[in-house]
């Protein structure tokens, strides 16, 4: 090879490589609610193509088959790099040993697989049974998440962080420059939750100005305890829905301090929605949209749903359709879209 054809040669690899890391400085940091009927499964895939499961949903084919297709066919995904298990209930961690076997699973983080069965029923014999697929299926590596952690992922331009805010009722930190929460004295405590949904895993997603959390199973007064008598969190732009929309869970002290503009339910045609949990949305400061997975089908739906263009599935027996939130390269705007029925929206991230 000549000198002039090296040179071309290093002139095309040179731009074809600034080409490669343009796309995916370029890329949108995307988010999937995949419809597992009221379980958990939120699928994040970032501006470098890492993707983070947060839950599995349940057990047997459905589920993990939704996953996975969403996964697979929707965001062109060819493993999971990271599976968060927000806590030890069957709709949440059910579906991740099926799972694996359909596509490969790098890192699990989670509070630590417990001996016994997490609801306080120590005699429980069958908590050895149910846990041991999740508990010895293939991953790349197992790690226990505490408030603090972060899931180690790639950057871009523009900076990305997931980080533990809550894991087994302890906290991260309060800022340093953290004032106390006037919403405080509003909290009126519940009786103390003794399942595991207390425990869950709560994360927050920043990207750039824009902020995202996830909550999973939060109840009541462990949602207080993170937001009093300071706001551990700070504002959201999208709020997923604790509990899939439970009254056990969605204090309005804890909605109204996160404010957020948006919130997704990951709920069922007959499981959440509840009208606490609706009120405590539709009072919250600032909020522009309520969006479902499903719609309520039970007797107290027409009361407690929002406006069907912002539900994925309107029928009880439905096709599964997922609801996408895109956030913008500059992490400025981001859109919520249904692309079964061609909803989309449009919002401006909080400023900060």
């Amino acid at each position: 090879m000549n000198l002039r054809s090296a040179l071309h040669l290093l002139a095309s690899l040179f731009l074809a490589t600034s080409a490669a890391f343009a796309g995916l400085a370029d890329r949108t940091l995307d988010i999937y609610w995949i419809d597992v009927e009221g379980g958990g499964a939120t699928l994040i895939v970032t501006p470098a193509g890492e993707s983070v499961l947060v839950d599995s949903g349940n057990p047997f084919e459905r589920d993990p088959g939704r996953i996975h297709k969403v996964a697979t066919e929707v965001a062109g995904l060819k493993k999971i790099d990271h599976l968060v298990t927000t806590h030890f209930h069957a709709d949440h961690f059910g579906g991740a040993a099926e799972l694996s076997a359909l596509i490969p699973i790098g890192q699990v983080h989670d509070n630590g697989i417990p001996e016994t069965n997490p609801d306080n029923r120590p005699n429980d014999t069958r908590w050895p049974i149910t846990i041991s697929p999740y508990r010895n299926f293939k991953a790349d590596g197992r790690n226990v998440l505490k408030p603090g952690g972060k899931i180690p992922l790639r950057q871009s331009d523009v900076p990305l962080e997931l980080i533990c805010v809550a894991a087994k009722q302890q906290f991260i930190d309060a800022p340093a420059d953290a004032k106390p929460n006037p919403l405080s004295a509003k909290h009126e405590p519940k009786p103390q939750d003794m399942s595991d949904n207390a425990n869950s895993i709560a994360l927050r997603l920043s990207f750039g100005g824009f902020r995202f959390f996830d909550g999973g199973d939060l109840t009541w007064n462990t949602e207080a305890a993170l937001v009093t008598p300071v706001n551990r969190v700070g504002q959201v732009d999208v709020y997923q829905v604790n509990h899939h929309g439970l009254d056990t869970s969605n204090n309005p002290v804890f909605v109204h301090s996160l404010a957020p503009t948006v919130s997704v339910m990951n709920n069922g045609p007959k499981k959440g929605t509840s009208a606490s949990a609706m009120a405590a949305l539709r009072s919250s400061p600032g909020l522009q949209a309520m969006y479902q997975v499903h719609k309520n089908v039970r007797p107290d739906g027409a009361e407690n749903n929002t406006t069907d263009e912002l539900i994925a599935n309107r029928d009880e027996q439905c096709a599964a359709h997922y609801i996408k939130l895109t956030i913008a390269p500059d992490a400025k705007t981001y859109t919520l879209s249904i692309p079964a029925t061609g909803h989309t929206r449009t919002f401006q991230t909080r400023p900060r």
